[in-house]
């Protein structure tokens, strides 16, 4: 444990960073609650402070009480490059199961930190603690060296109130209209939003939801949100629309059937990727979507092709020459519609300019249907099994669609009381971020920093370590926040010096409980998808 997951009572600034946390709160007499049991731990490291039973957790999971000793049950995660064949204290340790078996001593706390790189170790957010109660200095100020160059990482788990999770759905089927109300477990947890290319998106979570609504809802949200986060599936449904199951990584399922397919274009788009193939083998082709049906003919592509007219008049209303829109009305049909007959759309043909024999191939934006026609000689279309060599071409509209996904974005907005655990003038820290003289990362992983005032993060969190998040039942959500500088760019905005400590010692000793059993620590190779945190270039130029 450090200082600032004490019992309560903050320690004077001559307590040494790494310190234990014990009963009477790092060697000094906790100031108690008159009423609470002494048989109880008081947990400040959010606004609930829990009062803890001997061998109970506290509301969040996340802290116990252990023989009068406020411990943290998760591992702090530590990022290496690559684990060393010949360095076996690089594992995962289980503080409690070590203790239980008598083994502490043939774990990471017998390992000295002499490290072959020792740049490239980083200290991440999970597991580390938070600042509240918000004035305290990050759980972990870290010194450490990259390419040579000084630097200090600030590591602390943000208990975020104004933070959401975009979820990117691979998807042409309709989940439901814009501004729709998402539900987890019958609790409205947030809406649709604009749709983006061959993709639904949700925003979900939020501070309205987390606070401004009921108890039940501020709970089904941030349960919804750990679920996400944690890279969990979680069932929601959509008011006036589908029923989805959603996890990062995975494939949505939309009313109980697994997306498959994420659309090559929309289908002008399809309609002219593929308008070359088509010429020769079809006479016209028809792309059908939900936003830009495409008709080949029409199209520029048709025209510049010199395919002639095939008389063909569809519903909608037309935009500009081969393009369509509200051809039908969104559904879980061809293209994203609610058709399940294509000819439908169709509204006839113009004599005199369609002929009998028209061959007319009719697809979705997938190639996942597909029907191919002849005009009889009343010049009605005709279904016929389908030449190899368009369903050849039908075929690459498959190939070339991606494998439809779920993506859960984090969005937090990392406020004042997170930036005190930095600095003493929190504006010093979000102009160094502005000026890309700081790294942020969440969990190691990088994360965009938006526009604008504030310090506000945005993280895919498949780039992140598993479970890097959990709640506080006020409620909010906690999540890693890492904040990577030059030694002295941290001196100049003010930082707390006086708590930097360094890798080393962070990594030989730990942190310490009074029995000398260490606090849980697992370490991770970096994922490869991931820059090195410290390595980031306009930092180190």
């Amino acid at each position: 444990m450090t200082e600032h997951t004490k019992t309560d009572g903050l320690p004077g600034m001559d307590v040494p960073v790494v310190a234990e946390a014990g009963p009477g709160g790092f060697g000094k007499a906790p100031l108690r609650n008159e009423r609470m049991s002494a048989a109880k731990v008081e947990c400040n490291a959010c606004p609930v402070l829990c009062q803890i039973s001997d061998g109970r957790t506290g509301a969040c999971d996340r802290y116990a009480n252990r023989e009068g000793v406020l411990v943290r049950v998760d591992p702090v995660v530590l990022l290496r490059r690559q684990l060393a064949s010949d360095a076996p204290a690089l594992v995962a340790f289980d503080r409690t199961a070590a203790a239980e078996d008598g083994k502490a001593e043939e774990s990471p706390a017998d390992w000295n930190g002499d490290l072959l790189h020792a740049d490239e170790v980083f200290v991440t957010g999970v597991g580390s603690s938070t600042t509240y109660p918000d004035y305290k200095p990050a759980p972990f100020i870290v010194a450490s060296k990259a390419q040579g160059v000084d630097m200090v990482t600030v590591v602390t788990e943000g208990i975020f109130s104004y933070c959401s999770f975009k979820v990117k759905i691979d998807t042409d089927r309709f989940l439901g209209a814009e501004q729709a109300n998402v539900r987890y477990r019958g609790e409205v947890v947030g809406h649709v939003t604009t749709a983006e290319y061959g993709s639904q998106m949700l925003s979900l979570g939020g501070v309205h939801h987390l606070t401004g609504g009921s108890k039940k809802e501020g709970r089904m949200t941030a349960e919804l949100m750990q679920l996400l986060g944690n890279k969990k599936a979680i069932e929601c449904t959509i008011d006036g629309g589908a029923s989805l199951v959603i996890q990062a990584g995975k494939a949505p399922i939309v009313n109980g059937v697994e997306e498959q397919r994420m659309r090559v274009g929309c289908g002008s788009a399809a309609v002219g990727i593929f308008a070359r193939q088509f010429a020769g083998v079809a006479d016209e082709v028809v792309v059908v979507d939900d936003h830009i049906t495409g008709v080949l003919t029409e199209h520029q592509a048709g025209r510049c092709l010199d395919m002639p007219p095939s008389g063909i008049q569809m519903l909608g209303r037309k935009s500009t020459p081969g393009r369509y829109f509200q051809v039908a009305n969104p559904g879980n049909g061809w293209g994203g519609t609610d058709i399940a007959d294509p000819l439908s759309i169709i509204e006839g043909w113009e004599e005199g300019v369609a002929k009998p024999g028209l061959r007319l191939l009719m697809t979705s934006t997938t190639g996942e249907h597909a029907q191919w026609y002849v005009l009889d000689d009343a010049l009605q279309p005709v279904e016929q099994p389908m030449p190899s060599e368009v369903k050849r071409i039908v075929d690459r509209i498959g190939e070339n669609c991606e494998p439809s996904l779920c993506t859960v974005l984090f969005l937090g907005g990392a406020g004042g009381s997170l930036r005190a655990g930095v600095t003493e003038n929190p504006v010093l820290l979000t102009r160094a971020i502005k000026r890309a003289l700081v790294n942020v990362t969440c969990g190691g992983a990088p994360a965009y920093v938006w526009p604008g005032g504030g310090i506000t993060v945005m993280a895919d969190v498949m780039r992140m370590p598993d479970n890097s998040f959990g709640t506080v039942p006020t409620p909010a959500i906690v999540a890693p926040i890492e904040f990577s500088m030059r030694r002295a760019d941290y001196e100049a905005l003010g930082g707390h010096m006086e708590h930097v400590f360094p890798l080393e010692q962070a990594l030989a000793r730990g942190a310490w409980q009074e029995d000398g059993a260490p606090l849980a620590r697992q370490w991770l190779v970096i994922d490869e998808a991931n820059p090195w945190p410290l390595g980031h270039a306009p930092m180190l130029g």
